[in-house]
Protein backbone atom coordinates (compact mmCIF):
# COMPACT_ATOMS: atom_id res chain seq x y z
CA UNK A 1 0.00 0.00 0.00
CA UNK A 2 2.80 2.36 0.90
CA UNK A 3 4.46 1.58 -2.42
CA UNK A 4 1.30 2.47 -4.33
CA UNK A 5 0.92 5.67 -2.32
CA UNK A 6 4.50 6.69 -3.07
CA UNK A 7 4.00 5.94 -6.76
CA UNK A 8 0.85 8.05 -6.90
CA UNK A 9 2.54 10.85 -4.99
CA UNK A 10 5.50 10.73 -7.35
CA UNK A 11 3.18 10.75 -10.36
CA UNK A 12 1.37 13.80 -9.02
CA UNK A 13 4.57 15.66 -8.19
CA UNK A 14 5.93 15.12 -11.70
CA UNK A 15 2.68 16.01 -13.43
CA UNK A 16 1.92 19.33 -15.02
CA UNK A 17 -0.93 19.92 -12.56
CA UNK A 18 1.47 20.08 -9.62
CA UNK A 19 3.80 22.44 -11.48
CA UNK A 20 1.09 24.73 -12.83
CA UNK A 21 1.34 28.36 -11.68
CA UNK A 22 -1.03 31.30 -11.99
CA UNK A 23 1.38 32.83 -14.51
CA UNK A 24 1.04 29.75 -16.71
CA UNK A 25 -2.74 29.97 -16.49
CA UNK A 26 -2.72 33.64 -17.50
CA UNK A 27 -0.53 32.96 -20.54
CA UNK A 28 -2.61 29.91 -21.53
CA UNK A 29 -5.62 32.25 -21.44
CA UNK A 30 -3.75 34.72 -23.68
CA UNK A 31 -2.96 31.90 -26.11
CA UNK A 32 -6.62 30.90 -26.27
CA UNK A 33 -7.67 34.51 -26.93
CA UNK A 34 -5.12 34.74 -29.74
CA UNK A 35 -6.38 31.48 -31.25
CA UNK A 36 -9.95 32.76 -31.15
CA UNK A 37 -8.91 36.00 -32.86
CA UNK A 38 -7.02 34.05 -35.53
CA UNK A 39 -9.54 31.27 -36.20
CA UNK A 40 -12.89 32.93 -35.51
CA UNK A 41 -12.12 36.57 -36.36
CA UNK A 42 -9.46 35.65 -38.97
CA UNK A 43 -7.00 38.29 -37.69
CA UNK A 44 -3.85 37.34 -39.60
CA UNK A 45 -4.07 33.62 -38.81
CA UNK A 46 -0.78 32.85 -40.58
CA UNK A 47 0.98 34.80 -37.83
CA UNK A 48 -1.33 34.47 -34.86
CA UNK A 49 -1.94 30.70 -34.95
CA UNK A 50 1.74 29.68 -34.65
CA UNK A 51 2.45 32.45 -32.11
CA UNK A 52 -0.53 31.46 -29.98
CA UNK A 53 0.38 27.79 -30.10
CA UNK A 54 3.96 28.64 -29.17
CA UNK A 55 2.66 30.50 -26.10
CA UNK A 56 0.54 27.47 -25.23
CA UNK A 57 3.45 25.04 -25.56
CA UNK A 58 5.79 27.16 -23.44
CA UNK A 59 3.26 27.35 -20.59
CA UNK A 60 2.53 23.65 -20.28
CA UNK A 61 4.61 22.85 -17.15
CA UNK A 62 7.24 20.19 -17.49
CA UNK A 63 7.10 20.04 -21.30
CA UNK A 64 10.72 21.22 -21.56
CA UNK A 65 10.24 22.63 -25.06
CA UNK A 66 12.19 25.77 -24.17
CA UNK A 67 14.68 24.27 -21.69
CA UNK A 68 18.20 25.59 -22.21
CA UNK A 69 21.44 23.78 -21.46
CA UNK A 70 23.71 26.36 -19.85
CA UNK A 71 27.25 27.04 -20.95
CA UNK A 72 28.62 25.72 -17.65
CA UNK A 73 26.93 22.39 -18.27
CA UNK A 74 28.32 22.06 -21.75
CA UNK A 75 31.88 23.32 -21.21
CA UNK A 76 34.50 23.21 -18.50
CA UNK A 77 36.43 26.22 -17.31
CA UNK A 78 39.26 25.49 -19.74
CA UNK A 79 36.87 25.26 -22.66
CA UNK A 80 36.87 21.47 -22.77
CA UNK A 81 33.67 19.47 -22.68
CA UNK A 82 32.44 18.77 -19.17
CA UNK A 83 29.40 17.14 -17.62
CA UNK A 84 26.58 15.66 -19.65
CA UNK A 85 24.91 18.79 -21.00
CA UNK A 86 25.01 19.43 -24.75
CA UNK A 87 23.19 21.94 -26.92
CA UNK A 88 21.15 19.19 -28.55
CA UNK A 89 19.76 18.23 -25.15
CA UNK A 90 17.96 21.58 -24.97
CA UNK A 91 14.24 21.74 -25.68
CA UNK A 92 13.30 21.40 -29.32
CA UNK A 93 11.91 24.95 -29.56
CA UNK A 94 14.96 26.34 -27.76
CA UNK A 95 17.15 24.83 -30.48
CA UNK A 96 14.95 26.25 -33.22
CA UNK A 97 15.00 29.62 -31.44
CA UNK A 98 18.63 29.93 -32.52
CA UNK A 99 17.25 30.96 -35.90
CA UNK A 100 15.62 33.96 -34.24
CA UNK A 101 18.59 35.01 -32.09
CA UNK A 102 21.05 34.65 -34.98
CA UNK A 103 18.81 36.75 -37.32
CA UNK A 104 18.66 33.87 -39.83
CA UNK A 105 14.86 33.74 -39.71
CA UNK A 106 14.36 37.53 -40.04
CA UNK A 107 16.65 37.68 -43.08
CA UNK A 108 14.89 34.72 -44.73
CA UNK A 109 11.51 36.32 -44.02
CA UNK A 110 12.73 39.48 -45.78
CA UNK A 111 13.77 37.37 -48.77
CA UNK A 112 10.25 35.96 -48.95
CA UNK A 113 8.62 39.35 -48.44
CA UNK A 114 10.73 40.80 -51.25
CA UNK A 115 9.65 38.02 -53.60
CA UNK A 116 5.99 38.71 -52.77
CA UNK A 117 6.21 42.50 -52.98
CA UNK A 118 5.27 44.56 -56.00
CA UNK A 119 7.05 47.90 -55.86
CA UNK A 120 4.95 49.10 -58.80
CA UNK A 121 2.52 51.20 -56.68
CA UNK A 122 5.47 52.93 -55.03
CA UNK A 123 7.19 53.62 -58.35
CA UNK A 124 4.00 54.91 -59.95
CA UNK A 125 3.34 57.26 -57.02
CA UNK A 126 6.69 58.27 -55.44
CA UNK A 127 4.89 60.47 -52.90
CA UNK A 128 4.21 57.17 -51.12
CA UNK A 129 7.77 57.37 -49.83
CA UNK A 130 6.78 60.37 -47.73
CA UNK A 131 3.85 58.48 -46.23
CA UNK A 132 6.08 55.52 -45.45
CA UNK A 133 8.57 57.83 -43.75
CA UNK A 134 5.87 59.64 -41.74
CA UNK A 135 4.57 56.30 -40.46
CA UNK A 136 7.87 55.73 -38.65
CA UNK A 137 6.92 58.53 -36.21
CA UNK A 138 6.09 56.02 -33.49
CA UNK A 139 9.67 54.73 -33.45
CA UNK A 140 11.05 58.08 -32.34
CA UNK A 141 8.18 58.87 -29.96
CA UNK A 142 8.60 55.51 -28.21
CA UNK A 143 12.37 55.97 -28.06
CA UNK A 144 11.99 59.27 -26.19
CA UNK A 145 9.41 57.81 -23.78
CA UNK A 146 11.59 54.75 -23.12
CA UNK A 147 14.58 56.96 -22.30
CA UNK A 148 12.43 59.00 -19.89
CA UNK A 149 11.33 55.75 -18.22
CA UNK A 150 14.93 54.82 -17.51
CA UNK A 151 15.77 52.34 -20.26
CA UNK A 152 19.28 52.52 -21.70
CA UNK A 153 19.63 54.04 -25.20
CA UNK A 154 20.22 50.53 -26.63
CA UNK A 155 17.12 49.15 -24.91
CA UNK A 156 15.06 52.18 -25.92
CA UNK A 157 16.11 51.80 -29.56
CA UNK A 158 15.20 48.11 -29.58
CA UNK A 159 11.81 48.77 -27.97
CA UNK A 160 10.99 51.70 -30.24
CA UNK A 161 11.46 49.71 -33.46
CA UNK A 162 8.19 47.91 -32.65
CA UNK A 163 6.61 51.08 -34.04
CA UNK A 164 7.77 50.09 -37.49
CA UNK A 165 5.30 47.15 -37.35
CA UNK A 166 7.96 44.90 -38.82
CA UNK A 167 8.71 41.75 -36.84
CA UNK A 168 11.89 40.68 -38.66
CA UNK A 169 13.39 44.16 -38.32
CA UNK A 170 12.51 44.26 -34.61
CA UNK A 171 14.19 40.89 -34.03
CA UNK A 172 17.26 41.85 -36.05
CA UNK A 173 17.83 45.16 -34.24
CA UNK A 174 17.05 43.80 -30.77
CA UNK A 175 19.46 40.92 -31.25
CA UNK A 176 22.24 43.42 -31.87
CA UNK A 177 21.40 46.09 -29.28
CA UNK A 178 19.49 44.45 -26.42
CA UNK A 179 19.35 40.69 -26.86
CA UNK A 180 18.08 40.21 -23.28
CA UNK A 181 14.83 41.91 -24.37
CA UNK A 182 14.39 39.82 -27.49
CA UNK A 183 11.50 37.72 -26.16
CA UNK A 184 9.05 40.51 -25.17
CA UNK A 185 9.97 42.74 -28.11
CA UNK A 186 9.59 39.98 -30.70
CA UNK A 187 6.28 38.84 -29.24
CA UNK A 188 4.95 42.41 -29.02
CA UNK A 189 6.00 43.22 -32.59
CA UNK A 190 4.37 40.15 -34.12
CA UNK A 191 1.27 40.36 -31.95
CA UNK A 192 0.62 43.97 -32.92
CA UNK A 193 1.20 43.16 -36.58
CA UNK A 194 -1.47 40.48 -36.35
CA UNK A 195 -3.84 42.80 -34.45
CA UNK A 196 -3.70 45.63 -36.98
CA UNK A 197 -7.41 45.21 -37.85
CA UNK A 198 -8.20 45.99 -34.20
CA UNK A 199 -5.66 48.74 -33.53
CA UNK A 200 -5.67 50.94 -36.62
CA UNK A 201 -9.34 51.55 -37.58
CA UNK A 202 -10.26 53.57 -34.45
CA UNK A 203 -7.22 55.81 -34.95
CA UNK A 204 -7.99 56.25 -38.65
CA UNK A 205 -11.59 57.18 -37.92
CA UNK A 206 -10.63 59.57 -35.12
CA UNK A 207 -8.20 61.57 -37.28
CA UNK A 208 -10.17 61.79 -40.54
CA UNK A 209 -13.50 63.23 -41.64
CA UNK A 210 -16.19 61.28 -43.48
CA UNK A 211 -15.47 63.37 -46.59
CA UNK A 212 -11.78 62.48 -46.48
CA UNK A 213 -12.51 58.77 -46.03
CA UNK A 214 -14.79 58.80 -49.08
CA UNK A 215 -12.12 60.16 -51.47
CA UNK A 216 -11.76 57.97 -54.56
CA UNK A 217 -8.24 58.00 -55.98
CA UNK A 218 -7.41 57.81 -59.69
CA UNK A 219 -5.83 54.79 -61.32
CA UNK A 220 -2.04 54.46 -61.01
CA UNK A 221 0.20 54.64 -64.06
CA UNK A 222 1.65 51.43 -65.44
CA UNK A 223 5.25 50.81 -64.38
CA UNK A 224 7.64 49.27 -66.90
CA UNK A 225 9.52 46.03 -66.29
CA UNK A 226 12.84 47.86 -66.61
CA UNK A 227 11.89 50.21 -63.77
CA UNK A 228 10.98 47.26 -61.55
CA UNK A 229 14.28 45.48 -62.24
CA UNK A 230 16.46 48.55 -61.75
CA UNK A 231 14.68 49.72 -58.57
CA UNK A 232 15.86 47.04 -56.07
CA UNK A 233 19.47 47.29 -57.24
CA UNK A 234 19.62 51.10 -57.12
CA UNK A 235 17.84 51.36 -53.76
CA UNK A 236 20.07 48.73 -52.17
CA UNK A 237 23.29 50.37 -53.38
CA UNK A 238 22.25 53.88 -52.35
CA UNK A 239 21.03 52.94 -48.88
CA UNK A 240 23.88 50.50 -48.25
CA UNK A 241 26.47 53.19 -49.01
CA UNK A 242 24.82 55.41 -46.37
CA UNK A 243 23.97 52.70 -43.79
CA UNK A 244 26.07 49.58 -44.45
CA UNK A 245 24.69 47.88 -41.33
CA UNK A 246 21.26 47.49 -42.89
CA UNK A 247 22.53 45.34 -45.79
CA UNK A 248 21.57 41.94 -44.26
CA UNK A 249 17.90 42.87 -44.13
CA UNK A 250 17.55 45.21 -47.09
CA UNK A 251 19.80 43.02 -49.23
CA UNK A 252 17.54 39.99 -48.71
CA UNK A 253 14.45 42.10 -49.39
CA UNK A 254 15.81 43.41 -52.67
CA UNK A 255 17.19 40.02 -53.72
CA UNK A 256 13.74 38.50 -53.27
CA UNK A 257 12.20 41.33 -55.27
CA UNK A 258 14.75 40.87 -58.06
CA UNK A 259 13.80 37.17 -58.15
CA UNK A 260 10.22 38.29 -58.69
CA UNK A 261 10.79 40.95 -61.33
CA UNK A 262 13.69 39.73 -63.49
CA UNK A 263 11.59 36.97 -65.09
CA UNK A 264 14.37 34.38 -65.43
CA UNK A 265 14.30 32.66 -62.02
CA UNK A 266 10.63 31.77 -61.59
CA UNK A 267 11.48 28.66 -59.57
CA UNK A 268 13.54 30.64 -57.08
CA UNK A 269 10.85 33.29 -56.81
CA UNK A 270 8.15 30.69 -56.24
CA UNK A 271 10.22 28.92 -53.58
CA UNK A 272 10.97 32.17 -51.75
CA UNK A 273 7.32 33.25 -51.85
CA UNK A 274 5.77 29.96 -50.84
CA UNK A 275 7.64 26.91 -49.51
CA UNK A 276 10.57 28.68 -47.86
CA UNK A 277 8.54 31.58 -46.52
CA UNK A 278 5.84 29.32 -45.08
CA UNK A 279 8.40 27.11 -43.33
CA UNK A 280 10.20 30.07 -41.79
CA UNK A 281 6.91 31.70 -40.69
CA UNK A 282 5.95 28.49 -38.85
CA UNK A 283 9.32 28.18 -37.12
CA UNK A 284 9.60 31.86 -36.27
CA UNK A 285 6.00 32.19 -35.09
CA UNK A 286 6.08 29.15 -32.80
CA UNK A 287 9.49 29.99 -31.30
CA UNK A 288 8.62 33.66 -30.76
CA UNK A 289 5.41 32.61 -29.02
CA UNK A 290 7.33 30.09 -26.92
CA UNK A 291 9.40 32.87 -25.39
CA UNK A 292 6.30 34.03 -23.50
CA UNK A 293 6.68 31.79 -20.47
CA UNK A 294 4.44 33.11 -17.72
CA UNK A 295 7.07 33.24 -14.99
CA UNK A 296 9.55 35.24 -17.07
CA UNK A 297 7.04 37.20 -19.16
CA UNK A 298 4.62 38.56 -16.57
CA UNK A 299 6.95 41.15 -15.09
CA UNK A 300 6.62 44.91 -14.77
CA UNK A 301 9.44 45.58 -17.26
CA UNK A 302 8.00 43.17 -19.82
CA UNK A 303 4.51 44.63 -19.54
CA UNK A 304 6.05 48.10 -19.86
CA UNK A 305 7.74 47.04 -23.09
CA UNK A 306 4.44 45.72 -24.46
CA UNK A 307 2.74 49.02 -23.56
CA UNK A 308 5.53 51.04 -25.18
CA UNK A 309 5.23 48.90 -28.29
CA UNK A 310 1.53 49.67 -28.54
CA UNK A 311 2.29 53.37 -28.08
CA UNK A 312 4.89 53.23 -30.85
CA UNK A 313 2.48 51.44 -33.16
CA UNK A 314 -0.31 53.92 -32.49
CA UNK A 315 1.90 56.96 -33.13
CA UNK A 316 3.19 55.42 -36.36
CA UNK A 317 -0.39 55.13 -37.55
CA UNK A 318 -1.02 58.72 -36.46
CA UNK A 319 2.04 59.96 -38.34
CA UNK A 320 0.97 58.33 -41.59
CA UNK A 321 -2.63 59.51 -41.38
CA UNK A 322 -1.70 63.09 -40.49
CA UNK A 323 0.65 63.39 -43.45
CA UNK A 324 -2.12 61.86 -45.57
CA UNK A 325 -4.41 64.66 -44.40
CA UNK A 326 -1.78 67.24 -45.33
CA UNK A 327 -1.41 65.71 -48.80
CA UNK A 328 -5.20 65.70 -49.12
CA UNK A 329 -5.15 69.47 -48.66
CA UNK A 330 -2.10 70.06 -50.89
CA UNK A 331 -3.52 67.97 -53.74
CA UNK A 332 -6.98 69.48 -53.30
CA UNK A 333 -8.67 66.25 -52.32
CA UNK A 334 -6.91 63.80 -54.63
CA UNK A 335 -5.32 61.68 -51.88
CA UNK A 336 -7.32 59.69 -49.36
CA UNK A 337 -5.66 60.10 -45.93
CA UNK A 338 -6.52 56.51 -45.02
CA UNK A 339 -3.65 55.21 -47.15
CA UNK A 340 -1.23 56.98 -44.80
CA UNK A 341 -2.01 54.39 -42.12
CA UNK A 342 -0.61 51.74 -44.46
CA UNK A 343 2.81 53.37 -44.11
CA UNK A 344 3.56 51.02 -41.24
CA UNK A 345 5.46 48.17 -42.82
CA UNK A 346 3.14 45.25 -42.08
CA UNK A 347 2.71 44.03 -45.67
CA UNK A 348 -0.01 43.62 -46.89
CA UNK A 349 -2.03 43.71 -43.68
CA UNK A 350 -2.02 47.48 -43.23
CA UNK A 351 -2.91 48.05 -46.89
CA UNK A 352 -5.89 45.71 -46.56
CA UNK A 353 -7.09 47.61 -43.49
CA UNK A 354 -6.95 50.89 -45.44
CA UNK A 355 -8.88 49.24 -48.27
CA UNK A 356 -11.56 47.89 -45.93
CA UNK A 357 -11.99 51.18 -44.11
CA UNK A 358 -12.31 53.06 -47.40
CA UNK A 359 -14.97 50.67 -48.66
CA UNK A 360 -17.06 51.23 -45.54
CA UNK A 361 -17.61 54.86 -46.50
CA UNK A 362 -17.52 54.54 -50.28
CA UNK A 363 -18.41 51.07 -51.63
CA UNK A 364 -16.97 51.97 -55.04
CA UNK A 365 -13.59 52.83 -53.57
CA UNK A 366 -10.57 50.64 -54.27
CA UNK A 367 -7.63 51.87 -52.21
CA UNK A 368 -5.62 48.66 -52.00
CA UNK A 369 -3.06 49.40 -54.73
CA UNK A 370 -2.75 53.03 -53.61
CA UNK A 371 -2.17 51.85 -50.04
CA UNK A 372 0.45 49.33 -51.16
CA UNK A 373 2.73 52.23 -52.13
CA UNK A 374 3.09 53.56 -48.55
CA UNK A 375 3.01 49.97 -47.27
CA UNK A 376 6.12 48.81 -49.14
CA UNK A 377 7.75 52.21 -48.51
CA UNK A 378 7.24 51.46 -44.83
CA UNK A 379 9.23 48.23 -45.15
CA UNK A 380 12.17 50.19 -46.52
CA UNK A 381 11.61 52.97 -43.98
CA UNK A 382 11.63 50.66 -40.95
CA UNK A 383 14.78 48.93 -42.18
CA UNK A 384 16.49 52.31 -42.67
CA UNK A 385 15.34 53.44 -39.20
CA UNK A 386 16.77 50.24 -37.71
CA UNK A 387 20.06 50.81 -39.50
CA UNK A 388 20.21 54.38 -38.21
CA UNK A 389 19.50 53.29 -34.61
CA UNK A 390 22.13 50.57 -34.88
CA UNK A 391 24.68 53.09 -36.18
CA UNK A 392 23.89 55.50 -33.35
CA UNK A 393 23.76 53.12 -30.40
CA UNK A 394 25.85 50.03 -31.18
CA UNK A 395 28.70 49.56 -28.72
Amino acid sequence: MELITNLLAGLWESSGFALLTWQNLVMIGVAIVFLILAIVKKFEPLLLVPIAFGILLANLPGSGVMDDVTLSQAFGGDGSLAGTGSWYESGVLRILYAGVKSSIFPCLIFLGVGAMTDFGPLLSNPISLLLGAAAQLGIYVAFIIAILLGFTPQEAAAISIIGGADGPTAIWLTGKLASHLLAPIALAAYSYMALIPLIQPPIMKLLTTKKEREVKMTQLRKVSKTEKIVFPVVVLVLIALILPSVVPLLGMLMLGNLFRECGVVERLSDTAQNAMNNIVVILLGVTVGATANGESFLKVQTLGIVALGLTAFAFSTVGGVLLGKLLYVVTKGKINPLIGAAGVSAVPMAARVAQNEGRKYNPTNFLLMHAMGPNVAGVIGSAVAAGFLLLMFSN
